[in-house]
């Protein structure tokens, strides 16, 4: 019976598919295609764009030129220095939400059941505010004269008030407060099909806690750890609200970059269309070495 009904609907298989494939081609894959094509255009000089088709949005993003574009080529390291700072902004903002996510996922993992969903209700509460609010709320709280300093004033803890705003230490609070429950809810979903027999039978063989930590929890768990890790470093490099709110000028990050070629009619839009390239092949290729690596461990454990 079900190899008849299986024959029945092979048939249809593509078509059911259809609606998917046009949402994605649509909605994904057409914006994409038309960055790609722009990345190749020439910037008119009152803004927009002329239709002919060159290398120079790359050539800018990498290569120095001169005002004029007639000196010898040298290496443009403003645009690679800010790519370079993007990337370790989101390596340490992915560190520092699973140093803290792990634990909260377990804990939540471990309470009982009736309690899990009020502490879930609580961690994803806050992120129902529009992301702009909240990130101007983070500003509110750490500027110089913000109820942060102004409680470690009160308390005597410091003598005067520090200077938060518009250093890489707020675009990375920003950061980490946007994107942390990207990292708690797949630890937790990875956490809740763990069997914590698994810990009390490393107790009953004399096992530390951290070796059953590092030996059991960890890698039965790493599912939900490299998805957190994902889920938290791919947004994390584009982003451009929490660099430009807190960070300032001297903070930019790519996305911050991106945004800028995109502002009115002034913007050079092939020079940003090329610089959203260039995050979009850095992003796949992190996705292309976590595919190769599953593949790699999937043989192995075969």
């Amino acid at each position: 019976m079900t190899g008849t009904s299986t024959g029945v609907f092979s048939g249809l298989r593509n078509w059911l598919l259809l609606p998917s494939w046009l949402v994605i081609g649509v909605l994904v894959l057409s914006p994409v295609f038309i960055m790609l094509v722009y990345s190749f255009l020439t910037k008119e000089f009152r803004g927009g764009v002329i239709w002919d088709f060159t290398l120079a949005a790359y050539d800018q993003f990498f290569l120095d030129r001169g005002l004029f574009g007639d000196e010898p080529p040298k290496m443009e390291w403003t645009y690679i220095n800010i790519f370079w700072r993007s990337i370790w902004q989101a390596l340490l903002a992915t560190l520092l939400c699973l140093l803290i996510g792990f634990p909260t996922a377990y804990f939540i993992a471990t309470r009982p059941p009736s309690a899990r969903t009020v502490w879930l209700f609580m961690v994803t509460v806050p992120y129902w505010v529009n992301l702009l609010i909240r990130t101007v709320s983070m500003k509110f709280l750490i500027r110089d004269n913000g109820p942060v300093n102004e409680w470690l004033l009160a308390t005597g803890m410091i003598s005067e008030p520090i200077h938060l705003i518009n250093t890489p230490i707020a675009v990375q609070l920003g950061l980490f407060y946007s994107y942390l429950p990207f990292m708690v809810l797949p630890v937790y979903a990875a956490m809740e099909r763990y069997s914590f027999s698994l810990s009390e039978a490393a107790a009953d063989l004399y096992a530390s806690k951290w070796f059953t930590l590092w030996h059991i929890v960890i890698p039965s768990v790493r599912p939900g750890i490299i998805a957190g890790c994902i889920l938290v470093f791919i947004p994390s490099m584009g982003a451009f609200l929490a660099p430009d709110l807190l960070g300032g000028a001297r903070n930019f990050m790519i996305g911050s970059l991106i945004e800028e070629q995109f502002k009115g009619t002034a913007g050079n839009w092939p020079f940003g269309a090329a610089a959203s390239m260039i995050l979009l092949s850095a992003v796949l290729l992190v996705l292309l070495y976590y595919t190769h690596y599953q593949s790699k461990t999937g043989i192995a454990k075969n």
